[in-house]
């Protein structure tokens, strides 16, 4: 095993849910392919400058892209999840932030008009992405978003819990709600609670300083203060080691993909290593 490669242990994990070729010619082997897939991206280099001991770049390039837009690097992260939950592996303790990751100017230029936003925003740092992403408490991720860097955090809250869909191994309907949600300041608005306590999802998400104000202003009309305990909240840290094991891949702490499906696609294939 190289630098950047799989271990044998990733390996294992990973080769039952690759897709079979069921026909046509003999393709490149999975794993040489799957290795300098994961290099490209844990080292942040362009495609053309992949060791050709990893075979032709342009067979990499078009074995990921076809692998992120028929969703098989999504599937496989499902599977793993499912193989998790079948072994009481997940603690559903989930902890749910967001991360900006600057562009990098190659990352700009994707054709207009596409199927998928590029999931770009502009601001004062120039261009930039944001992950917007719910883990387990564990540190592993359940599910994410990707949008613009100039996108509210609380926006996206609803989308990243409904992306939560852990499929059974046997039997039964996909386990989508969370036993306990924790969140920063940023997810306090009261829609966001609302939402959490019409599907009775227990969470622990501090008030900010003007809703404190607003509430304590209004008297008895203000209600009292949502349920708060510290030490669960102190578990919140999670998600932001999650994030720094995601950013360990250099492909992933800066973008340089101009299309949104295959930064999608290499940070789904980052998660599923992290189940490994």
């Amino acid at each position: 095993m190289r630098r950047h490669e799989l271990s044998d242990a990733e390996w294992e994990f990973v080769r039952p849910l690759l897709p079979a070729s069921l026909r046509g010619r003999k393709r490149l082997d999975d794993r040489r392919v799957l290795n300098g897939i994961v290099w490209k991206f844990r080292t942040g280099t362009a495609w053309r400058d992949v060791p050709e001991r990893y075979g032709s770049w342009a067979t990499l390039h078009t074995r990921f892209r076809r692998w992120a837009k028929d969703g098989t690097f999504e599937r496989m992260l499902r599977a793993a999840q499912a193989k998790a939950d079948a072994a009481g592996d997940i603690d559903w303790l989930v902890s749910v932030d967001s991360t900006v990751v600057r562009a990098h100017q190659h990352a700009a230029g994707a054709r207009k008009g596409g199927l998928c936003p590029p999931a770009l925003g502009r601001s004062r740092g120039g261009l930039t992405s944001k992950i917007h992403l719910a883990c387990d408490g564990l540190g592993r991720p359940l599910a994410f978003t990707l949008t613009g860097g100039n996108t509210n955090d609380c926006t996206q809250f609803t989308a990243v819990m409904e992306a939560i869909r852990v499929p059974r191994l046997g039997p039964g309907r996909p386990r989508v709600r969370p036993a306990h949600v924790l969140g920063d300041k940023g997810y306090g608005s009261r829609a966001i609670r609302t939402w959490l306590r019409h599907r009775d999802i227990p969470h622990t998400i501090p008030e900010r300083a003007d809703q404190v104000r607003n509430r304590l202003r209004r008297g008895s009309r203000g209600g009292r203060p949502p349920a708060f305990d510290k030490q669960v909240y102190k578990r919140r840290n999670v998600v932001e080691r999650c994030f720094n094991r995601l950013k360990q891949w250099r492909g992933i702490a800066t973008r340089y993909d101009k299309t949104a499906e295959s930064y999608q696609a290499a940070v789904t294939l980052a998660s599923l290593l992290m189940w490994a």
